[in-house]
């Protein structure tokens, strides 16, 4: 089963959405990502066990532009997710975000509980995680910093060919990779994304001033936090944060995984999908 392209059309303008799976409702998505009907390793993790709408935000795919650039803030953001599931005519559905899509679902879950019956955030944090943290690749002490700004850079250039922009993202991908000889044999479905260089740009600023950890304590969601033990990007300490803070949280930690727990240890992610909510 391919994931079927809709748009919908809120008061906040039309959203590019994709979906797929079977069972109660699912929100996913990606605060930079752009998708397509190809879907995502992130969002094909649920479709066994929920009906997944994998969204794309603005300026992603062919989702609303931003028509001024404080609609990009992760604030703007959870209320075009609210938009969405209201149109959609959805009461509640769940939320799943990896990186800064589990970033995005922290602020969502904080200002929207009642829209929200259950939550997956996967290697994400409730505050900057650079400044202070040298085990972050983003992290001028990080040994692979040099490297991962260059790939970056070289990323937001728009006129890279499909080829050149493809073998600049394994190189990325492999740098949070516990195993990344086995990179191969981790991604390898037909998967073709892209990210936005518009939101990307606009989070790497927004980023130096997150920080809602205080504000945790407001999400009443029930919430499993997800996180590889050697995460490179959000790393560990940021995970068991956040569970300490949040009410009704469980954190999972991945003992062999980085920054991709869902594929490195697949099994043991689904099994955590699958396994009732208290």
């Amino acid at each position: 089963m391919s994931w079927t392209q809709q748009f919908i059309h809120t008061e906040r303008g039309k959203f590019e959405v994709f979906v797929k799976g079977q069972g109660p409702p699912l929100a996913v998505t990606h605060l930079y990502s752009e998708f397509n009907e190809t879907g995502d390793y992130f969002a094909d993790s649920f479709t066994s066990t929920y009906k997944v709408y994998l969204i794309n935000l603005r300026e992603c795919g062919e989702s609303e532009p931003a028509h001024s650039p404080h609609q990009l803030s992760l604030l703007e953001t959870v209320l075009d997710l609210e938009a969405i599931r209201q149109t959609t005519g959805l009461e509640r559905w769940s939320f799943a975000g990896h990186s800064t899509g589990g970033i995005l679902g922290v602020v969502y879950s904080i200002y929207f509980s009642e829209s929200i019956d259950a939550q997956f955030i996967v290697s994400a944090a409730g505050r900057e995680y650079m400044t202070f943290s040298p085990q972050c690749i983003y992290n001028e002490n990080h040994p692979d910093f040099k490297t991962m700004q260059d790939l970056i850079e070289k990323l937001k250039k728009s006129d890279l060919s499909h080829e050149k922009r493809k073998a600049l993202t394994i190189e990325r991908t492999k740098l949070s990779l516990y195993r990344p000889d086995l990179y191969k044999e981790i991604f390898n479905k037909n998967i073709e994304k892209t990210m936005s260089a518009t939101r990307m740009s606009f989070f790497a600023r927004e980023l130096h001033l997150f920080d809602v950890t205080r504000k945790l304590q407001l999400i009443d969601v029930p919430t499993r936090i997800v996180c590889g033990q050697h995460d490179v990007q959000c790393p560990l300490p940021y995970s068991i944060e956040m569970a300490e803070y949040i009410p009704h949280a469980e954190l999972i930690v991945f003992e062999h995984s980085n920054h991709y727990p869902h594929l490195e240890e697949p099994a043991h992610f689904k099994a955590i999908i699958a396994r009732a909510f208290d």
